[in-house]
């Protein structure tokens, strides 16, 4: 049976014992290969120019350059998938702007850093199938099929232009960063089923777990796509797609049922952004 295909790591950080203690958790895994490592910026900055590495765990705090400027200085073909690794939660939320993979807050236990290393896996194989769809597809019309090449872009959701970057997406949010205890959890928008307001934050459902998240209503609401998320209530907003029904009660009362079982009023003025679901 063929190994998996090797995922080329570099660990940057200026503290010997950090990157020993990634390197030893990095080891047990067999699809990773560490590439270099390094302890500053101007380092980082070489290492991942020459090495081309499929993943990065980048400290933010490092002599020279921050992680930050790190990236800043490489052009959008050549950022590889990057987990930031910084004992300091101040940074998550320009961690998620630069659309960093994940973000963990020192010291972590070895499950989160195995969650994260998972998720950047995941990353980097559907990247990987993307890319060769495109290839895929590029090669059949060069000979002229197009039925062949119809069946490639329908399977690899390709077309033909290449796939769009990260946030190249109309400038609307596709995932919000959660500050959780000692974590940063960040949470895909396919993952939520609706977000309520309370006060100056928001409580995000999503599945059986709920995350209060230090932003408010408004704020929320102009980062979404409306067609993915309408606002219901003054403090409700539901996915679209977790609607199951729409049920009226009484003469003037209207009630979204979503797909979980949860049961949300639906104000009087916003009943009219629900009238394409009908």
């Amino acid at each position: 049976m063929d190994s998996p295909a090797e995922i080329r790591a570099v660990i940057v950080d200026d503290e010997p014992l950090a990157r020993e203690g990634i390197r030893m958790l990095l080891a047990e895994d067999p699809e990773i290969a560490i590439a270099a490592e390094c302890g500053d910026g101007p380092g980082a900055l070489d290492v991942i120019r020459r090495l081309r590495p499929d993943l990065v765990f980048l400290d933010v705090q490092i002599p020279e350059m921050n992680g930050f400027e790190v990236m800043a200085s490489l052009p959008p073909d050549e950022l590889p998938a990057v987990i930031f690794v910084t004992a300091f939660d101040r940074y998550a939320l320009r961690a998620f702007e630069v659309h960093a993979l994940d973000y963990l807050l020192k010291p972590f236990d070895d499950d989160r850093f195995h969650d994260a290393l998972r998720r950047a896996k995941g990353h980097l194989r559907l990247s990987r199938m993307s890319d060769l769809s495109q290839r895929l597809l590029s090669l059949l019309q060069s000979y002229g099929d197009p039925a062949a090449a119809a069946t490639a872009r329908a399977r690899g959701g390709g077309g033909s232009e290449p796939p769009a970057a990260a946030g190249a997406d109309g400038g609307y949010l596709r995932r919000l960063a959660i500050k959780d205890g000692c974590r940063v959890v960040f949470l895909s928008l396919d993952e939520i089923d609706w977000i309520e307001a309370a006060d100056y934050y928001v409580q995000i459902h999503a599945g059986e777990r709920s995350y209060l998240h230090r932003e408010t209503m408004h704020s929320v609401e102009a980062k979404l796509d409306p067609a993915r998320f309408v606002r219901i209530h003054r403090s409700a907003i539901v996915n679209r797609d977790r609607i199951k029904e729409l049920r009226t009660q009484g003469r003037r009362e209207t009630v979204v049922v979503l797909a979980g079982g949860a049961e949300l009023k639906v104000a009087r003025s916003h009943r009219e952004k629900l009238s394409a679901l009908r």
